[in-house]
């Protein structure tokens, strides 16, 4: 019998960030691109990157933050393991703000910089930046 909701688990080392029953996930940042999941979904297993996922529940988008990881999806639902998560609501921006200077700052002296680091850093804080203000 298929349903109308997939599960969505989002999991990071600090704990549970989401779960919660869904009507679909309309952005998932895959490594190999973005892609979304509905219910019946057919199995997959891949990496994540830095990236928002954007979900509808209960007739309102909602939107998680995640520092890459790995999501197991299956017909009802979607495991993801990020190394580090934050839904919308609980971002600091002023912090993602500062941490977006830091890291801008960073790269104008790539050459005393680890730039892939700073890099990695100014996607993070962009990426939170913009869905803290949706």
């Amino acid at each position: 019998m298929e349903t109308s909701k997939i599960t969505l688990e989002v999991v990071a080392p600090h704990g549970l960030v989401v779960r919660e029953d869904v009507d679909e996930v309309n952005a998932i940042p895959g490594s190999e691109g973005e892609f979304g999941v509905q219910p019946g979904h057919m199995n997959l297993v891949t990496t994540l990157k830095i990236g928002v996922i954007s979900y509808k529940s209960a007739g309102s988008e909602k939107y998680v933050f995640i520092n890459s990881g790995y999501a197991e999806v299956t017909a009802s639902s979607i495991s993801i393991l990020a190394d580090s998560a934050e839904k919308a609501e609980d971002i600091d921006v002023e912090r993602a703000i500062a941490a977006k200077q830091r890291a801008e700052e960073r790269l104008k002296h790539a050459d005393n910089v680890d730039f892939t680091r700073a890099a990695a850093a100014l996607e993070r804080a962009t990426a939170r930046i913009q869905i803290a203000k949706r």
